[in-house]
């Protein structure tokens, strides 16, 4: 198993965030909208953002391996033992993804992200 670099890591986060960004702006505006036509009360953009992060790492990790981000770096998501991670390491995984902060500290003392160290999994070349 060839583990990626900090760099790859990078890549990844910044072109899912973006990804993630996109798809929470467009439930937003559609949320906006049916809220200003039916004259209630909208959610602010920040739940959508976590709600679709949460799910978009879950559904592309837990169903392909990887998000469209590793696909582009030819990168994966594997258990310590090289393996598919179970379905538990996953959702754990995109949970504690919300501990951005503290993911971003992590790895300045371990090398490794805390969703990794957490759930026992590993980002590797495919």
């Amino acid at each position: 198993m060839n583990y990626v670099g900090i760099g790859t890591r990078v890549l990844n986060f910044i072109i899912d965030t973006l990804l993630i960004f996109g798809i929470s702006w467009v439930c937003n505006y559609a949320s906006n909208f049916r809220s200003y036509y039916y004259h209630t009360d909208g959610w602010p953009f920040y739940y959508f953002f976590w709600l679709v992060m949460v799910l978009y790492y879950l559904f592309f990790e837990l169903f392909f391996g990887r998000t469209p981000a590793k696909w582009l770096t030819m990168s994966k998501v594997v258990a310590e033992n090289g393996k598919r991670p179970a379905f538990w390491q996953i959702l754990v995984r995109s949970l504690l993804r919300l501990t951005l902060i503290v993911d971003c500290v992590f790895i300045a003392f371990t090398e490794r992200t805390l969703h990794d160290y957490v759930t026992k999994t590993a980002v590797v070349e495919a």
